[in-house]
């Protein structure tokens, strides 16, 4: 799955079926549904990833990181600091 879909909307959003989330180009577990979370931008959003090696994170700018897989690379969205579902969380 790639989070990113500027054109006709993101398909997973609103999905909320108990599974797991696999990269689109490798298969790589990068989330599982216990994790994700209504949010109100476009794409979905996750508190936590299935492994430590899930996903790698590049700072873009203070309080949010570039996320991508942590297998292939492939760009899977972004991260912001303190915009989770509880105090202090974060989002992927």
């Amino acid at each position: 799955m790639s989070f990113c879909s500027f054109f006709g909307g993101e398909a997973y959003k609103d999905h909320f079926q108990t599974g797991v989330y696999v990269c689109s180009k490798c298969d790589h577990q990068l989330f599982t549904s216990r994790s994700k979370y209504e949010h109100s931008s476009p794409w979905p959003a996750f508190t936590e990833t299935i492994h430590e090696d899930s996903v790698s994170k590049q700072q873009e700018r203070p309080g949010a990181y570039k996320v991508h897989c942590g297998k292939c690379g492939n760009g899977l969205g972004h991260e912001f600091m303190n915009d989770g579902p509880g105090k202090g969380m974060s989002r992927f």
